[in-house]
């Protein structure tokens, strides 16, 4: 992923990508941008308490999981501020 350039998306672009305004569901972390559209875990654009089009950093030390789960969905961009 290193060499590939990532398209790159501000704050206000994520939120819209929050499974009700669109139908893509996109939640960020660390910078990179995760597309869950299809994850059952984030239907409607939530994940127990989580809400996806937004950035998630702050809110992953809650999480029961590690950082690995990221690995199973695609990066589609990055979050610039």
């Amino acid at each position: 992923m290193s060499d590939t350039v990532l398209p790159e998306y501000s704050k206000a672009q994520l939120a819209l990508r929050n499974g009700q305004d669109r139908k893509e569901i996109w939640f960020a972390y660390k910078g990179l941008i995760y597309e869950v559209t299809t994850s059952r875990l984030w239907l409607g654009g939530k994940h127990y308490e989580h809400w996806a089009g937004q950035d998630l950093t702050p809110e992953f030390k809650d999480a029961p999981h590690t950082e690995s789960v990221f690995e199973r969905y695609g990066v589609v961009g990055r979050l610039v501020l």
